[in-house]
């Protein structure tokens, strides 16, 4: 009967991969205009290293990327920054300890503007997502940015961690209605185990998964693909 339960395992990998396509996979690229993607999130997640993550990816393919530390409350996520920033040679636009994350915002969309950067990372202050004024001020650095150039952010990415599991469901809904989202990066995804999740979310709130972190280097941010994702969690090999 070995070969009744491989079919069975096949048929459900491909229900999940099914699942897991709906929705644009790749990072929203404008051409010859500026893009400016949000990194939101709670605490924890490895939001900043994953905003690097991006930031030397992008400017590994040859497309110019600037970084802005929107996360002013925290002087330790704004020298983690500026460190990577140094590391990866990549722009960094930085406000005084304190500062309003919405003006640092405008002036790293500005910035990138002059520029002429193709990418605009913004690593906004991690939030609890069940913190109402947390949420609005999140809605403010928003608008700031779309005020300054239509659209932006043109991507909102919300980083979730694999490890916690169903909590990252709850994340994504309370983010979604605050700042509506364009995709997911999920970090910490060295197991299977956790990526129901990833199914759970993509059922109910459709937002495709843009990349995933398998580790801590710089180069272990890989871009989604569905059916490798689906393949892994039944531990199907690559034929």
């Amino acid at each position: 009967s070995g070969k009744g339960d491989f079919d069975f395992i096949q048929v459900a990998a491909d229900e999940v991969e099914k699942a897991l396509e709906v929705g644009e996979h790749a990072l929203l690229d404008q051409g010859d205009q500026l893009t400016v993607v949000s990194m939101v999130g709670v605490n924890g997640t490895g939001k900043t290293t994953t905003c690097a993550k991006l930031a030397h990816r992008l400017k590994g393919e040859g497309r110019p990327v600037g970084m802005a530390a929107c996360d002013t409350f925290r002087a330790a996520a704004i020298d983690q920054l500026k460190v990577w920033s140094e590391r990866l040679d990549v722009p960094l636009t930085t406000g005084e300890y304190g500062a309003d994350p919405a003006a640092v915002a405008h002036d790293a969309v500005s910035s990138a503007l002059s520029k002429e950067s193709h990418y605009m990372l913004i690593d906004t202050a991690g939030r609890l997502h069940t913190k109402h004024n947390l949420m609005k001020e999140l809605q403010k650095v928003h608008r700031v940015m779309g005020k300054r150039l239509e659209g932006a952010p043109h991507e909102t990415l919300l980083v979730l961690d694999a490890t916690t599991g169903m909590n990252a469901l709850n994340q994504a809904r309370e983010f979604n209605k605050a700042v509506p989202l364009t995709g997911l990066v999920i970090t910490k995804l060295d197991g299977t185990s956790k990526a129901g999740m990833v199914v759970a979310i993509q059922n109910e709130l459709k937002i495709p998964v843009k990349f995933i972190g398998v580790g801590e280097q710089p180069d272990d941010l890989q871009p989604f693909v569905a059916h490798e994702f689906a393949r892994a969690i039944f531990g199907l090999d690559e034929e």
